[in-house]
């Protein structure tokens, strides 16, 4: 004999798994459809001269982005020579004096932190470098750009450190293993995936941030390695371009942010294979 509750069980779970797919199918498509309207624009801006080639003026033969990326480089390595000690001495602090007020003041500015407008830390950044020194640079960009990766990167250390069982830290202790040597040694070996996870993922982040750059960086039409000027970035070509009323700075700009989207979906493939091995 049929139970009448187990079947309506067994239907509310269909449903509800049903409706769970739903869901899950309502995120993805949106992604998809953007995905595939980068590739259609920006592939066929891919070539040859895309990669080895400046931006040049309008009509030119042979425009590219070289210059950009570049300058794109050069703006996060500079971002993450100073973002990743500080974020992760930062991360460090917090989850050894966890309950210090130091520790409470510090974590809560790094929340109000990541929750800032990217455009207010390039104004920021712009009165702090860029009109005492009476020009825009790469230096300021980097720094702009370090300041929105710090806080992703000191709390992903400290919840990464966290989640270490306090048996390897007593361990070591019991031992007579230095407290230095722990830290580097035991515990950031240990957590060493979720760390370059939250620093990968910081990385992609700042990546495609155009704001910070519009008062610092400000964009180069020249290949430049000077820090001290300014120089040109992925993010500003596309802004630029985008809404240039010439079709070859648009098929430019779709270019540049196929190879952006590219960039970052590489990056998140990193941070996923870090996850696993963690």
């Amino acid at each position: 004999m049929n139970d009448p509750s187990l079947f309506l069980r067994k239907s509310r779970n269909y449903l509800f798994v049903c409706l769970l797919f739903l869901l899950s199918l309502l995120v993805a498509v949106p992604m998809f459809l953007i995905l595939f309207y980068m590739f259609s624009k920006g592939l066929p801006a891919f070539n040859l001269f895309l990669f080895t080639e400046v931006t040049k003026s309008v009509g030119s033969i042979h425009s590219g982005v070289l210059n950009a990326i570049v300058g794109s480089f050069i703006l996060v390595l500079i971002a993450s020579l100073i973002a990743i000690p500080v974020g992760v001495l930062l991360g460090i602090y917090l989850s050894e004096f966890s309950k210090d007020r130091l520790a409470f003041c510090l974590r809560f500015s790094m929340d109000v932190l990541q929750g800032v407008p990217s455009i207010i830390v390039g104004v920021v950044v712009y009165s702090w470098f860029v009109l005492p020194m009476k020009s825009f640079s790469a230096l300021s960009g980097g720094v702009a750009l370090s300041i929105m990766m710090m806080p992703y990167i000191s709390r992903c250390t400290e919840e990464t450190l966290n989640l270490v069982p306090k048996t390897y830290k007593e361990a070591a202790l019991a031992l007579g293993v230095p407290y230095r040597v722990i830290l580097t040694k035991v515990l950031l070996k240990i957590a060493s995936p979720g760390v370059l996870s939250g620093v990968i993922l910081s990385i992609a982040r700042i990546s495609g941030e155009t704001a910070p750059l519009l008062f610092t960086a400000f964009g180069n039409q020249f290949l430049s390695f000077n820090i001290l000027e300014p120089v040109h970035a992925l993010p500003l070509v596309i802004f630029n371009y985008a809404m240039s009323p010439y079709e070859d700075w648009q098929s430019i700009a779709w270019g540049a942010a196929l190879l952006l989207i590219l960039f970052i979906f590489l990056l998140s493939i990193v941070v996923k294979l870090l996850n696993k091995r963690n």
